[in-house]
């Protein structure tokens, strides 16, 4: 992997200190099942530096602000979630962009604060999670949001919350909750025609879309059935789907993935610091692995460029760093390649 930052991480999250502080009022100190990781910019910018990351689009995991029942508290809540990421953006030009928070479940609420975001604030796109207090995306109440979203061409990240209903015992919701809770959100998304109502949103689905490229047929078939749609026109309708690598560009889930994704619908994602540093490593060099250099280049950043044009105008000059910090960050990329290799199931 070259040293230079060049891949732009469409999947990166913040913890602001004030956020930390709230969550643990309301006596949250975990998200899916992990605990809230430390976040710092200082180390976010240690991360992309070691896996050659340019740039990164920050983004608040789940709960959001779906922990507050209050509809006026969690407005105010997005808004200094969204006022702290445009000043990080701000300033780290080039490094960092962001996906505004939005007060879901209240659509009303969302839309203007959606506004705001991408018209003052500038931020990249928005983040939902995939249910709000146990509303699902594509739920029926939500026109007022996809409307504002659609007329301002929006890239809307779908990002898994908790299922809503009881965590299964020794099974943290992050290792296969969340995947599901991300396909509900898609098969609702297309069930009931958001994603062709709407077509000038652009969806970005967490984590390869959970199970979406491998059930899509499945599932196609059965809104098919419900709805007298052609499931050919259902497919195309999952197909409008982008899909980020979030811990997802294993030999097994990556080629399913290009599969079904649309050419130059495959973003790179970390998932840091939520996905510890060793994880970020080992996920990436799946992807230097397995995908040849044309390939490579465009998950790593052409396709989203293409999808946030700007982007490509984003320093890719390594920055400055001690020859010993270089060395040592050399040295563990070739080391979680080589890991990435040693891993991998043998034949039979």
């Amino acid at each position: 992997m070259p040293t230079a930052p060049h891949r732009i991480d469409v999947h990166q999250h913040v913890v602001p200190p004030f956020y930390r502080e709230l969550l643990a009022k309301y006596g949250i100190a975990e998200a899916g099942g992990r605990a809230l990781p430390i976040w710092s910019p200082e180390g976010a910018l240690e991360l992309m530096d070691l896996l050659g990351t340019a740039t990164a689009l920050v983004s608040v995991s789940t709960p959001g602000t779906g922990f507050l029942t209050d509809p006026v508290e969690a407005a105010d809540l997005a808004r200094r979630l969204n006022d702290f990421s445009a000043t990080l953006a701000a300033e780290h030009p080039d490094r960092f962009g962001w996906f505004a928070t939005l007060p879901m479940p209240d659509a009303a609420a969302s839309a203007k604060e959606a506004e705001r975001a991408l018209v003052r604030l500038g931020a990249e796109g928005v983040t939902l999670l995939a249910n709000n207090q146990g509303v699902y995306l594509g739920a029926a109440g939500q026109d007022a949001l996809w409307r504002s979203l659609d007329e301002h061409g929006a890239v809307v990240f779908v990002h898994p919350a908790d299922l809503p209903a009881p965590a299964v015992e020794n099974m943290p919701p992050f290792a296969a909750d969340f995947l599901l809770d991300t396909t509900r959100a898609a098969f609702l998304l297309v069930r009931n025609g958001v994603v062709h109502t709407y077509p000038n949103i652009r969806f970005v689905l967490s984590h390869a879309g959970g199970f979406v490229p491998y059930a899509s047929h499945r599932m196609a078939l059965t809104i098919a059935s419900d709805t007298g749609r052609s499931p050919l026109d259902v497919l195309d309708d999952f197909r409008t789907f982008y899909f980020d690598t979030a811990l997802s560009s294993s030999p097994a889930a990556l080629p399913t993935l290009l599969a079904f994704a649309r050419p130059g619908h495959v973003l790179f994602g970390s998932d840091w610091p939520f996905a510890p540093a060793p994880a970020g490593q080992y996920f990436a060099a799946g992807l230097d692995t397995h995908l040849d250099p044309s390939a490579l280049t465009a998950v790593n950043r052409t396709n989203a460029e293409a999808l946030f044009p700007h982007l490509a105008t984003a320093a890719l000059t390594a920055p400055t760093r001690p020859l010993t910090a270089r060395l040592r960050q050399s040295a563990q990329r070739a080391g979680a390649r080589l890991v990435f290799k040693l891993v991998q199931p043998g034949a039979d």
